[in-house]
């Protein structure tokens, strides 16, 4: 037996037994014991969210299932995109492109990152994806990648352009995990992204851009005229 096989060994021995699901239970009440208390309504999740994300200087907007494509096109055209990495295969990646004007091309993700790293870093001014859900107490998105929409469509384009839907608003990260029931099957790989890049130095002067997008746009996605 070589080193590696004996350490590996100790920490198989000292590796805690599964929780009965009794267990597991019981943390969950304790854990949902600290948000005891009315919930917010679907309209009050939707200016939480909002309203946090503002906070966080994201450019944040409401609009309907059919309204929203062509406001995105038109916002791309004026800020002076020329191209939109996206998923064409999804219907929302779809819709959009199918909304661009002739000066912003789609363009899908090209296969391994390595083959066009200098292209995507590069030449492509946004990247839009579709949230899984979102938290409106901190404004957050979950994000959760996938071959045609990787994490790298959120964080390497400057302009990131995020699609939510209203119906999938959680006023938590604890109601996230519990309505969406992680504990069954966790996901690989989640997103959050709560606003555009911002760091700031010893003088405490912010600066947005530095390691991911430096714009923001959010889409929520209502059954209301926007």
């Amino acid at each position: 037996m070589n080193a590696r096989e004996r350490m590996l060994g100790r920490l198989r021995a000292a590796a805690p037994a599964p929780s009965p699901d009794s267990a597991v239970a019981a943390l969950d009440l304790r854990i949902a014991a600290h948000y005891d208390g009315p919930r917010p309504g679907a309209a009050a999740l939707v200016d939480e969210l909002e309203n946090a994300l503002r906070a966080s200087r994201a450019d944040v907007w409401r609009a309907t299932a059919s309204e929203w494509p062509a406001q995105v096109a038109a916002r791309l055209a004026q800020h002076g995109a020329k191209r939109l990495l996206l998923d064409p295969a999804n219907k929302e990646g779809a819709a959009l492109a199918g909304a661009l004007p002739s000066e912003v091309e789609a363009l899908p993700f090209n296969g391994p990152l390595e083959t066009w790293k200098s292209e995507l870093f590069g030449t492509v001014d946004a990247g839009f994806t579709v949230a899984r859900s979102g938290i409106a107490a901190t404004g957050t998105l979950i994000l959760e990648p996938d071959a045609g929409t990787p994490r790298t469509v959120s964080l390497v384009p400057p302009l990131h352009i995020a699609l939510v839907y209203a119906d999938k608003l959680h006023a938590t990260l604890h109601d996230a995990a519990r309505g969406e029931r992680w504990r069954d099957g966790m996901p690989a790989n989640l997103v959050l992204v709560s606003g555009p890049s911002k760091t700031s130095d010893i003088q405490q002067t912010l600066a947005f851009g530095a390691h991911g997008p430096r714009w923001m746009w959010v889409v929520i996605v209502t059954g209301e005229q926007s």
